[in-house]
């Protein structure tokens, strides 16, 4: 089946603004059907209600591209930060959002390269294999090399701040978060997409992660073809082989062996990154990555990485240590270093948040802890999932404010969370030793 092509994105403040007020509207009017069905006696579940919002606010993320497109791609990654019917339709985002036709990527070309993609290659596909919230790929060759080609969607770059700021009122909503805590942490969701937009910048990234992983086994990464990119167009090696999704929906709890391989290979690329290098491809998202036709981990998109300051690193994962989590004294130390207790907060506040972060920390470190662990555990994500309901609806934590942490954990955070989807997602049981420098951790 075709899939239908988007002609033009909505540039400019007034008409991506407008495009917002409109689904406003939407959602108005599906919240009056709901409740308007509920005082008639009709039937009207909160589900159906979510289906109708996800599906109107997908449209129009779908439309604009961009920041706020990438965002629903990251909500659609954490199980309980919205309702199923979110998760679902904007999980669509991570590789099947609606495409540019052939008229809007020859003005890219013709802009950013000044040629048309066929005057640079010996064929190019008309058809993108991935569209996404940034930019969407095609396949083309010169001669027998394969080739993957990103273009990023026009305007994307510079409506992050306004598209960020317009959709406030709207992402509070979806998070059940104040403005005032919602805008603690956009900064940092800032200045990592606009990261994400430079294409010049993701091919130096790319090409350092590539070189200082390339030694890791049952890794691989393409190559990239710097003479032929620019800011808005990255070109790089053609990995064949399906996506980590795909694989996932195809082999699971058919090819243990492979998903043990697999899931082996994702954790020693992160935590390789994280323990030796400073720094980490935080995007761990499953059309991220292919699996070759020898098994390997094939590793696609370095436009979001993180440096990892010393500072925050030694307070991170200082907390794995069990002598740690087992000392009031210790445990309020570092949790004041990562922001998380104020010096003002009062006695009763931080014995409460010592209480509640050891849970979640304990519950997090288990893995680590335990040197050996079988990510298919599914009472071990229950635990993990029923806990952050419950903290989601704690009237004391909402009292003291949600608002705490390093910006640092935001990204750390996601890269591990998404790391542990993606294991469980593949049911791998891993050696989760390896990279991890215990001595240094536990003299932190």
């Amino acid at each position: 089946m075709t899939k239908k092509r988007q002609d033009s994105i909505p540039a400019g403040k007034v008409k991506r603004a407008s495009k917002f007020l409109s689904t406003g509207f939407k959602v108005g009017g599906n919240y009056v059907k709901h409740y308007a069905k509920k005082a008639t006696g009709g039937k009207a579940t909160q589900e159906s209600l979510d289906e109708a919002n996800a599906e109107d606010i997908y449209g129009l993320l779908s439309e604009l591209k961009g920041s706020v497109l990438k965002v629903a791609q990251m909500l659609s990654m954490e199980d309980q930060m919205l309702p199923m019917a979110y998760q679902e339709r904007f999980a669509l985002s991570q590789n099947r959002v609606p495409p540019l036709s052939g008229p809007l990527i020859k003005k890219t070309f013709m802009k950013y390269l000044g040629k048309k993609p066929s005057e640079i290659f010996d064929h190019f596909s008309a058809e993108a294999k991935y569209a996404a919230s940034i930019g969407q790929v095609h396949k083309a060759s010169i001669g027998d090399e394969n080739y993957a080609v990103k273009i990023q969607y026009p305007g994307v770059a510079d409506s992050i701040q306004s598209d960020l700021k317009i959709a406030r009122p709207l992402a509070a909503k979806l998070l059940n978060l104040s403005l005032k805590d919602l805008d603690y942490y956009v900064k940092e969701v800032e200045s990592k997409l606009i990261e994400e937009t430079d294409y010049v910048q993701e091919l130096s990234q790319g090409i350092y992660i590539s070189q200082k992983c390339n030694h890791l086994d049952g890794v691989v990464f393409p190559e990239f073809k710097k003479d032929l990119s620019s800011e808005k167009i990255l070109v790089m090696e053609w990995l064949e082989g399906p996506s980590l999704k795909d694989y996932i929906e195809k082999n699971k709890g058919t090819d243990r062996a492979g998903a043990d391989q697999i899931g082996q290979a994702l954790w020693n690329f992160y935590n390789y990154q994280v323990h030796q290098l400073g720094i980490v491809h935080a995007d761990p998202h499953p059309g991220n990555f292919v699996i070759t036709s020898k098994g390997d981990l094939g590793v696609l998109d370095f436009g979001c990485t993180k440096e990892i300051p010393e500072h925050f690193y030694n307070s991170f994962f200082a907390l794995i240590n069990q002598e740690v989590l087992d000392n009031d004294e210790m445990l309020e130390k570092y949790l004041i270093e990562l922001e998380i207790i104020r010096k003002n907060d009062t006695a009763d506040t931080k014995k409460y948040l010592i209480e509640v972060y050891r849970e979640i920390i304990g519950m997090v470190a288990e893995p680590i802890i335990a040197g050996r662990f079988d990510f298919s555990d599914r009472s071990y994500f229950e635990k993990i999932n029923n806990t952050g309901q419950a903290l989601s609806k704690d009237k004391k934590l909402k009292k003291i404010g949600t608002a705490r942490g390093s910006r640092h954990a935001i990204y750390i955070n996601r890269t591990y969370f998404g790391l542990y989807r993606l294991l469980h997602m593949l049911g791998a049981t891993v050696d989760t030793t390896t990279f991890i420098n215990k001595t240094e951790i536990s003299e932190a």
